[in-house]
């Protein structure tokens, strides 16, 4: 069991998790992946946590980690987090985006083009890290890069059977999960800047969800699918993602607080109820598994971090509206599982995966699942500091 060396006790859980964030992970992490000698963000760490020479950068990590530590910089101004948000934000605009307004998904730090389409995952994280640069540095010029990146997956990526291309190949299966981000991120934009169309973006999202990807019956999540929203053949058809089902638990909630549709709860309750029914470990207790079919059957019963992130969202918008039946795990049992079986809170860093039988898997560490782990973790401190709780 990892434990705490700094705050938290025994337990590991530290005692102040704002306070964690802005004094342990984000300087650990800006410090490990923003060099400011090498372009773009390290993309990885080997188990040793050393970081990865290569020079393969992504625009879909790049846009994360503007994301994270543009966060970090709202939660301690005096922190790292705004140096290290610029440094990405030149690198994407300078290096991943395309002289034709695209977004290129992989390149190197020369400025070399490994993969240039266009790919819809990306350009969701695209417009919520640049949300999130705008209301972290006052920057509002960057919402004029999100307007323009809302065009070209309008125009470019429109799908005649609805929702968008997976990317400019018309790459298949179709997934909901890009669509999710999408949502994410015209949520964000719908906040600051409410005068622009980004709230009815953010319902078409919502539409999307209930003609295509919820199972009604079985008040579950599909995640691939044929050109026509069909599920995919094979067991492909069949996964569902407890993870997902709680991270489209949390927006729907805030979907229902920007737009006033109160309706839409009921299908969070009901993906909130099919996750913790199907996709939670009996060891560690409470732990979110990777992968279940339609009828809750473990597929992978392996788990990664970022399912116990979305567990603890999907945990935390329920308490903050009222929505919490006191049932199923608790806020604390799911921060130990992160703290007791992934996160080392003395120092930042984390183990990735366990597998079925509960042990750590030692694998290269993805930098992109920060995004997971500081999200979670500061909506925790800012629902606590609301609520009292």
């Amino acid at each position: 069991m990892v434990t705490d060396r700094t705050a938290g006790g025994a337990t590991g859980i530290p005692g102040d998790i704002q306070a964690w964030l802005c004094g342990v992970l984000v300087p650990f992490w800006a410090k490990a992946v923003a060099d400011p000698a090498r372009p773009g963000f390290i993309e990885l760490l080997r188990p040793d946590f050393s970081p990865d020479p290569g020079a393969r950068r992504t625009t879909l990590v790049t846009a994360r980690l503007i994301h994270v530590f543009s966060h970090a910089h709202c939660l301690d101004p005096a922190g790292p987090g705004l140096a290290a948000a610029r440094h990405g934000l030149g690198f994407l605009l300078d290096v991943c985006r395309g002289p034709d307004g695209r977004f290129r998904h992989v390149v190197t730090t020369s400025g070399e083009v490994i993969d240039g389409r266009a790919d819809l995952y990306d350009l969701a994280f695209v417009l919520f890290g640049l949300g999130w640069y705008a209301r972290a540095s006052g920057d509002r010029s960057v919402l004029a890069i999100a307007d323009d990146v809302a065009r070209f997956i309008e125009t470019r990526l429109a799908h005649p059977k609805g929702g968008f291309a997976e990317d400019t190949l018309g790459t298949l299966p179709r997934r909901q999960n890009p669509h999710m981000h999408l949502l994410e991120a015209f949520l964000l934009l719908a906040e600051i800047a409410p005068d622009k169309p980004w709230l009815a973006r953010a319902t078409a999202m919502i539409d999307l969800m209930r003609a295509h990807f919820f199972d009604a019956e079985t008040g579950s999540l599909g995640e691939f699918f044929t050109w026509d929203w069909r599920p995919a053949e094979g067991l492909a058809g069949e996964i569902r993602e407890p993870g997902h089902h709680f991270e489209w638990c949390w927006l729907i909630h805030h979907y229902a607080r920007l737009s006033g549709d109160r309706g839409v709860l009921d299908m969070a309750d009901r993906l909130f109820a099919f996750g913790r029914a199907h996709g939670l470990a009996a060891m560690p207790a409470g732990a979110a598994l990777d992968e279940v079919d339609r009828a809750g059957r473990p597929i992978k019963p392996s788990m990664l971090l970022w399912p116990q992130t979305e567990l603890l969202k999907a945990l935390t918008a329920r308490l903050e509206f009222g929505r919490d039946d006191k049932q199923g795990p608790a806020i604390d049992q799911v921060l130990a599982v992160i703290f007791g079986r992934y996160v080392d809170a003395g120092t930042g860093r984390w183990r990735n995966q366990l597998d079925a039988s509960g042990a750590p898997v030692m694998a290269d560490i993805p930098v992109r699942v920060l995004y997971h782990l500081m999200f979670a973790l500061a909506e925790l401190a800012r629902v606590r500091t609301a609520t009292g709780a």
